[in-house]
């Protein structure tokens, strides 16, 4: 297709998915913004996850819904609807085929509406740029810009910018945890949406417990539905972390994260913020593909188990596609594999 015009535009950038996801988009915004430098871009993304976004510098204005709560109907993502097309932009890209998100950009009123979409709503679009699932992730959104016409997608990496206020939040909060400058911080992010992606608490445990005796502070970050299988691994524990776990925003989270020189963690969220804030990360892979979901960095190690688990089949999955192999791919990820990729990032 022949190039569209995106500078000197108002554009609408839709997305509606998860926070590793959104973390994901942060080169396609950068790239954006390189191929329109003097169009007004503005964002829309779920309200819990805004700290993504809320500060990058690439985007204009961020605007929120809030999916899972009072904007969990059809009426009010018809008033969202409603609302951004009184603000007239020129072009809509949605990124991802998400109904919720592709039923608001379909009512939403616009000059050209693109991107993916789900397939009921395809006539409403202009035109279609389907996602390339072969593709890494952050690849695949990037890849939008192409069929779009841009010819140089010039980006950095995964960019979380945490905000002046959230960096000294992440100052104070590890004085208040006794952290001093000359500690050399390691951080552990041992949950997961996903129970088959999630490496045994003790063996987390075993590795933080070799760590600490070799001189590193150790710190167990995640959320509040992580705050269990913190505990269960804290209690396996002969020495003493700090704990962050559910005590951080996103935006706090990626400030505090900065202060560590390596973050241990499973295929999620969390891992990819760490890698936003250019820290190095060892990172558990079981039944997900890290081609398309990985470390998007060059300070990765990815650590899976050897031999491969034959139940994993290609591809973003979930599940090991036969029952027998029962999570193989994760009991069979040894500590001493975890604790000999450490040693690459923490010479």
């Amino acid at each position: 297709m022949n190039g569209m015009e995106l500078n000197h535009k108002k554009i609408l950038v839709t997305f509606l998915m998860h926070l590793g996801d959104l973390t994901l988009t942060t080169p396609f915004i950068r790239a954006l913004r390189q191929a329109a430098p003097d169009s007004h871009i503005t964002m829309l993304v779920d309200e819990k996850l805004k700290d993504v976004v809320l500060h990058n510098p690439c985007l204009d204005e961020v605007i929120t819904i809030d999916k899972h709560g009072r904007d969990n109907s059809i009426l009010a993502l018809l008033s969202c609807a409603h609302n951004l097309g009184k603000m007239n932009f020129d072009i809509l890209i949605n990124l991802h085929p998400t109904i919720r998100c592709s039923f608001i950009c379909a009512m939403t009123k616009v000059g050209t509406r693109t991107g993916c979409t789900q397939s009921l709503l395809r006539p409403w679009f202009d035109i279609l740029t389907p996602l390339d699932r072969k593709k890494h992730a952050a690849d695949m959104y990037l890849d939008v810009l192409t069929q779009l016409g841009v010819k140089e997608l010039s980006h950095r990496g995964l960019e979380i910018f945490p905000g002046n206020e959230n960096r000294a939040f992440a100052e104070s909060f590890w004085k208040e945890k006794s952290v001093i400058p000359t500690d050399k911080l390691v951080g552990f992010n041992i949950g997961s949406a996903v129970e088959t992606k999630r490496w045994a608490p003790e063996r987390f445990a075993e590795v933080a417990d070799t760590l600490s005796a070799r001189g590193y502070k150790t710190v167990f970050f995640g959320g509040t539905m992580d705050e269990d299988m913190v505990q269960e691994a804290v209690g396996h524990m002969k020495t003493k972390p700090v704990l962050a776990t559910g005590q951080l925003s996103i935006g706090q989270l990626a400030a505090a994260m900065r202060r560590c020189c390596l973050i241990i963690t499973n295929d999620s969220g969390p891992m990819h913020v760490a890698i936003s804030q250019r820290v190095p990360v060892v990172a558990m892979y079981g039944p997900s593909h890290p081609e398309l979901y990985g470390p998007y960095t060059r300070l990765a190690t990815v650590v899976t188990a050897q031999p491969p688990c034959p139940g994993c089949a290609a591809g973003m999955k979930h599940h090991c596609r036969d029952a027998k192999y029962n999570m193989r791919c994760m009991k069979e990820l040894t500590v001493k594999q975890v604790l000999d990729a450490c040693e690459k990032w923490l010479e």
